[in-house]
């Protein structure tokens, strides 16, 4: 393997690990379909749709999340789902993850030294900055070639139906996400705050709700 191969194949990790710890915030897709009642003190539990997750320690985490927001809206946390007078089921996942490969062009001539050989810093077309390497023009056909780089894309979901005691349904809501992280300790509390943005919504419509990382420090 040549010395520049090396020089590649080792910038392609700092690359990812680059894009990996990117700071912009979770974007969902959010649905929603509601006839939910006018607030007026009405009674709610949060419970699970899948009955696995019922008395779980996570999903009682996730769950009052759930409830804090229905209380900024004028709803009350009841004592038991026998007694509430709207029933919150909730569930949420993520799934296995899908590998995706990204290209990004390289070029190269804009660096420090104008000698078409040298061994030095090089600027990469497009990313800014340079690079510490041989410069060689007429490596990967020309001026430029493509850096290939292979990540994990994981989708979460959230689901939440709302059902008075009568069966009848006043909400039905689906948030979902694409992200690099696999972990629902973030990926639900995010969605859970996507789901809840502009809450009731609008029936039938599907919004984009991007929800901004935490302040720094």
């Amino acid at each position: 393997m040549s010395i520049v191969r090396k020089i590649v194949l080792a910038a392609a990790p700092i690359a990812l690990i680059a894009l990996g710890g990117c700071t912009t915030g979770l974007t969902s897709n959010v649905t929603r379909f509601q006839q939910m009642p006018t607030p007026q003190g009405q009674s709610f539990a949060v419970v699970a749709r899948d009955p696995a997750l019922q008395g779980s320690l996570e999903f009682a985490q996730y769950a009052r999340l759930v409830e804090a927001r229905l209380a900024d809206q004028g709803y009350v946390r009841a004592e038991s789902p026998a007694s509430a007078s709207l029933l919150v089921k909730l569930d949420y996942g993520v799934d296995k993850g899908r590998e995706k490969i990204r290209s990004s062009p390289f070029a190269y001539g804009a660096g420090w030294n104008r000698d078409p050989f040298f061994w030095g810093p090089y600027r990469r077309w497009g990313r800014g900055g340079f690079i510490y390497g041989f410069h060689d023009p007429f490596l990967f056909g020309g001026y430029g070639y493509n850096d290939v780089e292979s990540y994990t894309v994981f989708t979460a979901d959230l689901d939440m139906v709302i059902e008075r005691r009568t069966g009848e349904r006043v909400f039905e809501g689906e948030a979902k996400a694409q992200s690099r992280s696999d972990d629902l300790t973030y990926l639900v509390p995010n969605l859970v705050e996507a789901m809840f943005t502009g809450f009731p919504g609008n029936s039938g419509e599907t919004m984009r709700i991007t929800v901004p990382p935490p302040p720094k420090g």
